[in-house]
């Protein structure tokens, strides 16, 4: 089990976080899975790196944009996959499950350079976006053209370069199990990718309108990041290594719970949380008019000042620093902070427990229980 702390960040008083230095280590401690995810998208990356240098060099912008940024994160999908297949197979490693882990990852970094290119973000994990490195080397060299479509332009094909690349490695995981087997997993990785696109879609719709739709958020939710994050990733290693369909429905639930917990204080964090730590600007979120349950919650409470200010404030890409506090008042004013906190306790204790009744071996639990936690109590 992983250590817990108390944050010391006053916007975000006594809640328990994870200490992250020793917490990969509690959920892999007699296994290197995750150390050979590393390991296998890297290898990836390197051979389909070989191919676009024997093009040209002019490509060698793009293959270092790409390997400066595809290592690192938090992993946490890979993990769920990983601890998924172990849980189905009673604690043993299953074949395939260390490359289709790895392809979730290499899927989520493609999501996370369009996504960007659909917010319009700055910075992602402390480096320059995809899209804003090229605009802004563009525009350093003085080249031909507008230097932001430019950026965006590359963005996308590195994206979807990316994305192909991790069919690539689902095909791979799959390559020696049954034909019944293969086809529920391809099965499982098609739907992931259809609700992940649906609830891209539905949050950025979301963004062109006046007020905030709450089943619309609900499905955000749902869609974008519970099943997304945890609940398909779950499934996938799940499915590989043959789960019962009493243990998948238990994943759906561990997923559907602990991912809208985790999403929940994702949107915390892209408000309140620190910059040096979460790598992205806490402004963002605001800027980009990002309608979550935070915001619903806000506008329900407020009062007419208070509405007149979400109204300026919330999707206005001008907004200041002093702009940001006073949202950060009312998100706290209103008791929508304090709300959405509780519920993610419930959610939190909701995963908890399902994880403490299914029909795993113990170090499994303990892993996933870990997991939850990472998931629920982080700065990042």
């Amino acid at each position: 089990m992983t250590q817990t702390a108390e944050m010391t960040d006053s916007s975000l008083p006594h809640r328990p976080v994870l200490d992250t230095s020793s917490s990969l280590r509690a959920i892999d401690d007699a296994t290197t899975e995750l150390e050979l995810v590393e390991e296998v998208l890297t290898a990836h990356f390197r051979r389909h790196a070989l191919t676009l240098r024997k093009v040209g060099s002019e490509l060698t912008p793009a293959v270092d944009a790409v390997g400066t940024r595809i290592g690192g994160g938090k992993r946490l999908r890979a993990a769920f996959c990983l601890w998924g297949a172990r849980g189905a197979a009673r604690g043993l490693s299953v074949p395939g499950v260390v490359e289709l882990a790895s392809a979730i990852e290499l899927f989520h970094f493609a999501a996370l350079v369009h996504d960007d290119v659909m917010d319009d973000s700055d910075t992602r994990r402390g480096l320059p976006t995809v899209h804003r490195h090229f605009a802004d080397t563009h525009r350093a060299a003085a080249r031909r053209g507008n230097s932001d479509t430019w950026g965006t332009a590359v963005a996308i094909l590195v994206g979807d370069m990316c994305l192909s690349w991790s069919d690539d490695l689902v095909a791979a995981a799959v390559d020696t199990v049954g034909r019944d087997t293969r086809q529920a997993v391809r099965a499982t990785w098609t739907e992931m990718r259809d609700e992940a696109y649906a609830g891209q879609y539905l949050d950025m719709l979301s963004q062109t309108e006046d007020h905030t739709d709450a089943d619309r958020t609900e499905r955000v939710l749902r869609y974008k990041s519970a099943r997304y994050s945890i609940g398909q990733p779950l499934r996938l290693g799940g499915t590989l290594a043959g789960a019962g369909a009493e243990l998948l429905a238990d994943y759906d639930r561990i997923g559907l719970s602990a991912g809208e917990a985790f999403q929940l204080r994702d949107d915390i964090l892209g408000v309140f949380g620190d910059e040096k730590i979460t790598g992205k600007p806490a402004i963002d979120d605001i800027r980009e008019g990002k309608r979550t349950m935070l915001m619903a919650l806000a506008e329900e409470s407020a009062n007419r000042m208070e509405r007149r200010v979400i109204a300026d404030c919330l999707g206005n890409p001008e907004l200041d620093a002093d702009g940001a506090a006073r949202m950060r008042e009312i998100l706290e004013s209103t008791g929508a902070l304090e709300r959405v906190e509780q519920r993610i306790t419930e959610l939190a204790e909701d995963a908890l427990g399902v994880v403490a009744g299914a029909s795993v071996d113990e170090r499994t639990r303990q892993a996933l229980t870990s997991l939850v936690e990472r998931c629920v109590w982080r700065r990042s």
